[in-house]
């Protein structure tokens, strides 16, 4: 299956919170979203791993080409991480957020990061029409922390034992704004086509109603590729 960009790609490059984490949303991103959704549409989803909430497939190889190709050149602009440097796609998947929030575990109704590397970026591609979501990110109150890296791994996770206990740490369902424990600092709405890319550090969720969870459907649901990418080599 081969992918191609779009011609009328558009990038914005943001800043997020008081620590000024990049964040790389592109729109119209690959020429035809569609071939990739009816591409998932003849898969099999299905759980895997414990805590992202839904159902996933794994995407075409053909993508991680694509992704290699769009964001080899702004790797050293943007990340400060060695344009030459080898990727490695860790996950690249088909998402399907379905799981009620009745049955949300703590660390799914909280903001999460996915590594605390500082050369782990993350791609979400949203696939799906319909006001379903976008992503946000966060601040932890108590510590400050607006990512969290090895050297404050330790305490960010010590501090967040400790406040899983208190009566008011979450609400009953997906975060969606601010909360006790954290403050939203910034949003990218859920756009058909759109393309966000950021560290893998950043303490971020995604923008979930829990009144109307999305069904298990390609075509009516939360239709996404989320990516992981390792830039293999020398960071500065």
């Amino acid at each position: 299956m081969l992918i191609q960009a779009h011609p009328g790609r558009r990038l914005e490059v943001r800043r997020l919170g008081a620590e000024g984490t990049p964040l790389l949303v592109v729109d119209q991103a690959v020429a035809d979203p569609d071939r990739l959704v009816g591409k998932a549409a003849r898969g099999h989803f299905t759980r895997q791993g414990a805590l992202f909430p839904g159902l996933r497939l794994r995407a075409p190889l053909s993508y991680e080409a694509f992704l290699e190709q769009l964001l080899r050149p702004l790797l050293d602009e943007h990340f400060g991480l060695p344009s030459q440097g080898r990727l490695a796609f860790p996950t690249c998947h088909y998402s399907l957020v379905t799981l009620p929030p009745d049955r949300l575990d703590f660390l799914q109704r909280i903001p999460h990061i996915d590594s605390v590397q500082a050369n782990g970026l993350a791609v979400m591609h949203y696939l799906f029409h319909g006001d379903w979501g976008g992503t946000a990110f966060y601040r932890h109150r108590a510590t400050g922390f607006e990512y969290v890296d090895a050297s404050r791994h330790s305490t960010y996770f010590q501090t967040l034992q400790e406040e899983s206990l208190r009566e008011d740490a979450t609400g009953p369902g997906y975060i969606n704004g601010d909360s006790a424990l954290f403050e939203q600092i910034g949003s990218v709405d859920g756009v058909y086509n759109r393309l966000v890319v950021y560290r893998r550090n950043v303490l971020h969720s995604g923008n979930i109603d829990s009144t109307r969870v999305p069904p298990a459907d390609v075509h009516a649901g939360r239709l996404s590729i989320n990516s992981f990418i390792d830039v293999v080599g020398p960071t500065r």
